[in-house]
């Protein structure tokens, strides 16, 4: 056979014909994959429509809340100017309910702010990984910052490529600020209207939306146990230390706890290595020892040199001599 008939080998791209123009197709796929999020399918494409149907859903049953957080600042002793404009500045949700809380209990303004200072920090991570993902221009950075908070980072992520990423956290941040905004506002002015808040129990409303939001994110071991802990150092330090205190040492489960999971991994990979080590010293050793079974010993009749027995020439006996 020719060499010119013979088929390219495998993996191979076979060369064109003359005359024909290489096919540029490969070149495109670098840029398909481009727009694609990190982890994601570049062909799991999301129909638009659905990431706004979602990214309205989670606006809209988040941002309802904000009548509770309304109700229980101004229970707390805020005025309707300071509730909104924590809502409209601070916008985190769960810091501004640790503040209220903590001030409500009778806490001091710095331990309050500080609690929800902590609380806070996570949104920076989020916008870490959330600045990769979107890549925003550097002009509409510091608005988009504003909305970086549990909800808008989790649709985002959720998103198979660039382009919805970008616009689920874009529905969600704007549907989610002006909700919020508006039904705190409401709450608040409602909760001169309804006049003593603890005697409807609506001092709980902020304790029961926190949990709310958190329970959907305490999925494995490793959170139950950090909530667990929590709980147990909130509880257990709230006669003993002053109003706010306990949220900011309740903080500490998750490092502890995440300290003891990596101690408790790094024995458990170090533990099987250390046996398989041992027995394959002890399986050399044996082997060095043991001859094979396969391998014949040497005789002196198996030597190439050596003449068979029947060969050798006789001796003559010294009766012959």
């Amino acid at each position: 056979m020719n060499s010119e008939n013979r088929p390219p080998p495998d993996g191979a791209a076979a060369s064109p014909p003359p005359g024909v123009a290489p096919s540029s197709a490969p070149d495109t796929a670098p840029s398909a994959a481009a727009d694609a999020a990190p982890g994601a399918h570049p062909t799991s494409r999301k129909p638009d429509a659905a990431v706004v149907r979602d990214a309205l859903g989670v606006g809209i049953a988040v941002g309802l809340s904000g009548f509770a957080f309304g109700v229980t600042s101004a229970g707390a002793g805020l005025s309707i100017a300071q509730t909104c404009a924590l809502s409209l500045l601070v916008f985190t949700g769960a810091s501004q309910f640790a503040l209220v809380g903590a001030l409500a209990g009778g806490g001091g303004a710095y331990a309050a702010a500080a609690g929800a200072f902590f609380l806070g920090v996570r949104n920076a991570f989020y916008g870490l990984r959330l600045s990769q993902l979107l890549q925003v221009p550097r002009a509409l950075r510091p608005l988009a910052a504003q909305w970086v908070i549990d909800e808008t980072t989790a649709v985002a992520l959720a998103q198979p490529d660039r382009r919805g990423a970008r616009i689920g956290f874009t529905v969600t941040g704007l549907c989610l600020y002006v909700l919020w905004n508006l039904t705190t506002l409401l709450g608040a002015m409602g909760a001169e209207a309804i006049g003593d808040t603890d005697a409807w129990g609506l001092d709980a409303a902020g304790p029961a939306v926190f949990l709310a939001l958190l329970a959907p994110m305490v999925r494995g071991t490793a959170e139950r146990a950090v909530a667990a802990l929590a709980v147990l150092l909130g509880l257990g330090l709230l006669p003993v230390l002053p109003a706010g205190v306990p949220v900011l040492v309740s903080a500490l489960a998750a490092p502890a706890v995440l300290w003891a999971h990596g101690r408790r991994t790094a024995r458990g990979a170090t533990g099987p290595r250390r046996a398989d080590t041992a027995s394959s010293r002890a399986a050399d050793a044996a082997s060095s020892h043991t001859p094979d079974a396969a391998t014949p010993c040497p005789r002196d009749d198996a030597r190439p040199d050596a003449a068979p027995q029947d060969a050798r020439p006789d001796t003559p006996q010294e009766d012959e001599r």
